[in-house]
């Protein structure tokens, strides 16, 4: 059975509990609780060395971490994965667009509001995510205004990538209102087969 480290919480831990979920993959939860610290200590660094998580222990005891690598191990063969080779690279191309141009915005801006609630100490890092943050969501917007999803018009790991923090946007001060298409997608999305809630 795999072992899934996380601080439940998280989107990126979400987005591996979410693909596990609709695998119909049976897998222990192991809570680490970051802002304790759990994530830093000598055993768990064993597993991870540079102490975050998600970290799934596989079957074979081995561990792997990072999100979107993990969506990329566990989605190999399976519906969630393209079979063709451009599209595989679409779906790594809007990954990287969600840890380099999504997540450190949204999701960091969630965490100091949400997590830590300490949105008046980090007002002016606030301020300065605000900008690129909505500029992560007008590229999906204009590209959900003629898709349905984000490859080949069918739900993949690329859209599980980009939904565990989009969808929580607004507890990171981004308003969605204005994105009408990633709005239709939210919906579309919670309709696929086994969907868990972030907070299941």
């Amino acid at each position: 059975m795999f072992r899934l480290y996380e601080y439940s919480t998280s989107g990126n831990c979400y987005k591996v509990r979410l693909l596990l979920t609709q695998l119909h993959l049976p897998f222990e939860r192991i809570e680490i609780d970051i802002v304790k610290g759990e994530s830093r200590t000598p055993e768990f660094l064993r597993k991870n060395y540079n102490g975050r998580v998600p970290v799934l222990e596989l079957e074979t005891g081995q561990f792997l971490a990072e999100s979107n690598a993990i969506l990329f191990y566990l989605s190999q063969g399976t519906q969630f994965f393209p079979d063709h080779r451009f599209e595989q690279t679409q779906v790594l191309q809007w990954m990287f667009f969600e840890q380099y141009s999504h997540e450190p915005y949204i999701a960091t801006s969630r965490y100091w509001i949400k997590i830590l609630g300490k949105a008046q100490d980090y007002q002016q890092a606030l301020e300065q995510k605000r900008q690129p943050g909505y500029a992560a969501l007008q590229v999906m917007e204009n590209h959900l205004e003629t898709h349905r999803f984000f490859v080949g018009d069918r739900y993949t790991i690329a859209d599980i990538s980009l939904f565990a923090y989009t969808h929580v946007a607004e507890e990171g001060g981004f308003k969605l209102t204005s994105f009408p298409a990633i709005q239709s997608w939210i919906k579309r999305f919670i309709d696929q087969g086994n969907y868990i809630s972030i907070n299941s």
